[in-house]
This record gives structure tokens, C-alpha cells and sequence, in this order.
């Protein structure tokens, strides 16, 4: 007789006696707490969604609002893709994000108002500058062995300071139709999109029959295969659920400006780091320098480029957001990117990044950087004192970082 037993939600047996050959599936039972400590954040959206627009009067569900929280925080969307990469390899940040985003906005604000560059060279120049300073930052962290927290650090002065005198402590516009258009421009349709833009509305549905049609692509892929699946009715409701959230966006866009380019920019990076971080050796790297960095280095994986790679990223992502934010804003000057950093850090960890690295993904860091969207937008449509603004945001960093702490300890992981 032979026996193989799978140790996932689903347990597949596969029994076989002389001739002939049967299989069971096995379920285990649902358990509340295991569900609950997996989708903590996403049950933590929810719940403070629900709150803030009973608390604004139905004003969160405008559309114009609904649009801006996905601009207001674009910045934050694609820096926490790269602070990931950095937490990863430790609980290590990069506090000069900031910085390097003033610093990029500062170069492109005068190049495009005091040189005859077009906006295609000065967007090249400004992701060339981004890299430079990834790559020093690399260097010293990865190479020299400089405490990320002091090199960083050293940057977030350096870079600000550069920023300011390149902008001679004054306050820089931008006018260039053609940078702004490839921003913050929105998508649409003419002859289609008139008072309602129904190009994101059909958008959103196409991507809802695409996620279907994936999903099921999917599951007879791996039934094919013989792998494990989730049950038909989970992982279709899950799907169902997404989907609703798709076209429920997208008919509040259809209604505001349409689709803005802005967020075809983040849903880039996003994907992009979603997949270097699950489906590439390269992106497993930072993980294993984060789980055990004395045995990766035996494995032979060398961790000076980890790291090096890690803030470079980084840096570009902080170079890349200088651009979005001096387009959306249309200005710059020495204060742009202030505590922006503390933001992306703030995403990164309430989205369940671990504080002592090897763990965390894209998926949960969107989660938490749209939490925090929502929290900053609902208390400001609801006009709390600015002040007691930064008291909520620390008191939800603090509970998500202690959860964090508790979990590692009760795992054995700390």
C-alpha cells in the first residue's frame, strides 16, 4: 500500500493497492481565528471604510474622493513597493526616500522651466539621477556595511539639502502640458465618454471577466497537475468579491474624470514588484536574507548585492514618485516629500511587514497604504484637528507593529 498525505487546508490521500487506485480529498474545518489573523488589515480596511463614511455623511463615497484617494497616495503605493524590499532584508528602512523624492521633483522643476529639454528627456535625466543615488546608497549599506539607518539617514540631510539649494529656497511651477499629461492626465474615450466616462466603466468589467477567466485558467491548470486547490466555492467567492470592488471603483471614476494615468503608473509597479517578489529567485533572495542571513550566505547567495539591489530599487521608486508628485501637484519646492518617508514605512508595517524582516508582500502593504489613505482622507473630510490627525495614524502604526511583535512571539520567532 502506498500513502501520501499533502499537509495544506485541502489534504489529498492517495491510496494504492496492487491493481487498483482511489484518491480522498480531506478537508480541515474552518477555523474563525486563523481567518481572522490572516486577513486582519483587509477585515481592518473594511471596518474603517464603514466608519469614516458614517462618520463624513456618505461625503467618502463621492466620486471626486474616491479618485483622489488613489492620488493622494500614489507616492505611497510605489515607495512601499520598494521600502518592502528593504524591510525584507531585515526590519531595515530607508529614511532618505523623502528626500531623493524632493530632490528628483527639484531637478525635473527646473529643467523643464529654465531649459529647452522636453519632457521625455527631462523624465530620463530625473530616473538616471534616482538610480545614481540608489546606487550610492547601495554601495555604502551592501559593500561598506554602513548601518542602513545612518546611511539613510546621512542621505535624507544630503538629498534635502541638495534639493532646496537647487531650488534656491523658492517655490518652482511646472508648466509643460506634455509632463503633466503623462502623469495626471485622465483616460478617455471621445464620442464615448461625455458626462459619464463609460470607457472605466467597461474597463472594469473586462478586467472582472479577466480575473474569471484567470482563475479558472488556473484551477484546470492545477488540477491537471494533481497540485492542491482551494475549494471552488472559496476561492470564486473571493474572486466574486474583488470583482465588485473592481466595478464599484470604476463606476465612481466613470462618474469623476474617468480613469487617471496616475493609476495605470502605480498598478505598473505594483504588478511588477508582485511579481519579483513571488515568482523570481531575485525576489526570494531578499526574503532568505531576511529569514537567516548567515545561511544564505553559505547557500552561496551573495547578500552585499541583496542589499545593494534593495536600496537601489528604492531609491528609483522614491525618484519615479518625485515625478508623480510634482505633476499632480504642479509645483515644488524645498518642503516636498516631507515625512513621506514615515508614510511608506507606516504602509509597509501596518500592511504586515514584519519589523524583524523575511516577510511581508505587495498585496499586504496596498492593503495597508490604502488603510492609511483612508484614515488621512476620512479625517480630513470630517475636519479633525491636524494634530490629532498624527495621533490616529501613530496609535495604528504602533497596535499594527505590536501585533506583528506578538504573533512573532507566540510563532517562535522572536
Amino acid at each position: 500500500m502506498k500513502v501520501s498525505v499533502s499537509e495544506k487546508t485541502s489534504k489529498k490521500i492517495n491510496i494504492s493497492t496492487g491493481d487498483s487506485a482511489g484518491s480522498v480529498i480531506i478537508k480541515e474545518p474552518f477555523r474563525a481565528s486563523a481567518f481572522v489573523k490572516k486577513y486582519t488589515m483587509t477585515i481592518a480596511l473594511v471596518v474603517v471604510f464603514i466608519f469614516f463614511a458614517i462618520l463624513t455623511g456618505g461625503r467618502l463615497l463621492y466620486a471626486q474622493n474616491i479618485s483622489n484617494l488613489l492620488l493622494q497616495n500614489a507616492y505611497v503605493l510605489v515607495m512601499a513597493c520598494g521600502m518592502l524590499m528593504c524591510i525584507l532584508t531585515g526590519g531595515n528602512v530607508d529614511l532618505s526616500v523623502g528626500a531623493t523624492l524632493c530632490l528628483v521633483a527639484s531637478i525635473a522643476a527646473q529643467l523643464l522651466s529654465k531649459t529647452s529639454l522636453g519632457a521625455y528627456a527631462t523624465i530620463a535625466i530625473c530616473m538616471v539621477v534616482a538610480a545614481g543615488i540608489g546606487a550610492w546608497q547601495g554601495f555604502w549599506i551592501g559593500h561598506i556595511h554602513i548601518p542602513p539607518f545612518i546611511a539613510t539617514l546621512a542621505g535624507m540631510f544630503l538629498f534635502r539639502g541638495l534639493g532646496r539649494v537647487l531650488l534656491s529656497s523658492k517655490t518652482v511651477s511646472i508648466a509643460n502640458k506634455t509632463f503633466l499629461d503623462i502623469f495626471s492626465s485622465y483616460i478617455t474615450v471621445p464620442g464615448l465618454d461625455k458626462d459619464v466616462c463609460w470607457s472605466a466603466l467597461i474597463v472594469g468589467v473586462i478586467v472582472a471577466i479577466g480575473l474569471i477567466i484567470l482563475t479558472l485558467v488556473n484551477r484546470a491548470k492545477k488540477s491537471k497537475k494533481g497540485y492542491e486547490m482551494k475549494s471552488a466555492v472559496s476561492e470564486f467567492t473571493q474572486v466574486f468579491i474583488i470583482d465588485l470592488l473592481i466595478i464599484a471603483y470604476t463606476w465612481q471614476l466613470a462618474h469623476y474624470k474617468g480613469i487617471p494615468i496616475m493609476l495605470c503608473w502605480v498598478l505598473l509597479v505594483v504588478l511588477l514588484f508582485a511579481f519579483i517578489t513571488s515568482k523570481t529567485a531575485f525576489g526570494r533572495y531578499f526574503y532568505a536574507v531576511g529569514g537567516n542571513e548567515k545561511a544564505t550566505k553559505l547557500s552561496g547567495i551573495d547578500t552585499r548585492k541583496v542589499y545593494f539591489w534593495g536600496y537601489c530599487l528604492m531609491s528609483i521608486l522614491a525618484g519615479f514618485s518625485g515625478l508623480l508628485v510634482a505633476a499632480r501637484i504642479g509645483s515644488v519646492n524645498g518642503d516636498t516629500g516631507l515625512t513621506y518617508e514615515l508614510d511608506t514605512i507606516g504602509a509597509c508595517f501596518i500592511g504586515g511587514a514584519s519589523a524583524y524582516g523575511g516577510s511581508g508582500t505587495v498585496s499586504g502593504i496596498i492593503v495597508g497604504a490604502i488603510l492609511l489613505g483612508v484614515i488621512n482622507q476620512g479625517m480630513s473630510i470630517f475636519g479633525l484637528d491636524n494634530n490629532w490627525q498624527y495621533v490616529v495614524k501613530g496609535a495604528v502604526l504602533l497596535i499594527a507593529v505590536i501585533f506583528d511583535v506578538v504573533s512573532n512571539h507566540k510563532t517562535g520567532k522572536a
